[in-house]
């Protein structure tokens, strides 16, 4: 189905109590509906990388692509949702205090309240109950892990899709012919300040190899958008709108776009990167996992990620061509889109046949 007229607005949702910071704190969001919501939509909350907002979901895009990934879904029925989590866009901040915890638990608390409010028909004037909807959790990058972690620990979506990132290792790619990067690794029972990086010797040794590289001539310091640009942006994204994407990422000098944020949850940003940090959820997710990537992306072992699930109902995997990280800024897409909405059908099938054993009081799917 495809809608004609959309309807999108900003809604924030206190969420002090859940995040349990002892401070008052909330949660932006975007809903983008259609003009006609059909039984049983799916709902879909998106949650964005490090460095973006949920522009990067609800906002018309720069790029040789076609529009915002939400109004593309909510044209074929979804109620969509982009959510900036706490540390975001538009979202309370609270620097250094943010860990999973409190972010995953805040999210949570938001998209309940979402949810409360669609089942009720009180989220917006013209719009009824919604009942028995379909809910899909959605993560890019940084929002991937923290996807992961809530539905490992809340179990409250229907089926996630994991866009860009791996529970098993995360590492950003370099251009051919220049070195990998060597990030520092902290353990997820520390913070960050506390300086207890797991692969010191790693490190060490990629700054002796950098040292004898050098020709002793000074060289300025590498620019963001050389440094970035191959792995997060595919050749036939504009350079004029890499440059706006990337240059003095993330605050951008204070010129924000639409999809940016100026602000990052650095504890969540670091451990994310941080092999298996976040590995104990994704092996507790019981619903069907989608992970889908870009032809370059920040897997390290892309086809080993169906290790990572053990315990998922089912696991897609898709790679997406002529694409890399940022996946919403890519000439194809809409075809990731397409594959996502494919995907969301058959956590629907899966729905319906686990609602048809209830009824008929087996508890099992045949």
């Amino acid at each position: 189905m495809v809608s004609g007229a959309l309807r999108s607005f900003d809604l924030t949702v206190d969420v002090t109590e859940a995040a349990g910071l002892a401070e008052p704190a909330h949660v932006a969001l975007t809903v983008t509906v259609p003009d006609e919501v059909g039984p049983e939509p799916v709902v879909c909350f998106a949650k964005p990388g490090a460095g973006y907002a949920r522009g990067y979901f609800s906002a018309q895009l720069p790029g040789p692509g076609p529009g915002s990934q939400a109004e593309w879904h909510a044209a074929r029925g979804w109620i969509f949702v982009s959510v900036d989590h706490l540390g975001v866009g538009a979202s309370s901040q609270h620097p250094d205090r943010l860990t999973f915890g409190p972010v995953v638990a805040a999210s949570e608390a938001a998209e309940a309240d979402v949810l409360q409010k669609l089942a009720a028909g009180t989220l917006m004037d013209g719009l009824g109950p919604v009942e028995h909807a379909v809910t899909i959790g959605l993560g890019q990058s940084m929002g991937g892990s923290l996807t992961i972690v809530q539905q490992g620990r809340y179990h409250c979506y229907d089926g996630i899709g994991v866009l860009g990132f791996s529970p098993l290792r995360t590492l950003p790619p370099t251009a051919p012919g220049t070195p990998p990067l060597t990030l520092p690794w902290f353990p997820r029972d520390t913070m960050p300040s506390e300086g207890i990086v797991t692969n010191a010797p790693a490190l060490a040794d990629a700054e002796a190899t950098a040292a004898a590289d050098a020709t002793g001539v000074p060289e300025p310091a590498p620019d963001v958008i050389d440094a970035m640009a191959w792995g997060f942006h595919y050749d036939d994204v504009d350079r004029a709108v890499v440059r706006r994407d990337l240059e003095d990422y993330p605050a951008r000098h204070g010129d924000l776009p639409a999809w940016g944020s100026a602000t990052i949850p650095m504890t969540v940003a670091l451990w994310c990167v941080s092999p298996g940090s976040v590995l104990t959820e994704a092996a507790a997710i019981r619903s069907p996992v989608l992970v889908a990537l870009g032809e370059r992306d920040v897997l390290v072992d892309p086809r080993g990620e169906l290790r990572a699930y053990e315990s998922a109902s089912s696991v897609d995997y898709f790679v997406c061509p002529k694409m890399a990280h940022m996946h919403n800024f890519a000439g194809t897409r809409e075809l990731l889109w397409r594959r996502i909405e494919t995907w969301a059908a058959w956590v629907r099938a899966q729905c319906d046949a686990v609602r048809e054993a209830d009824r008929a009081g087996t508890g099992t799917v045949a």
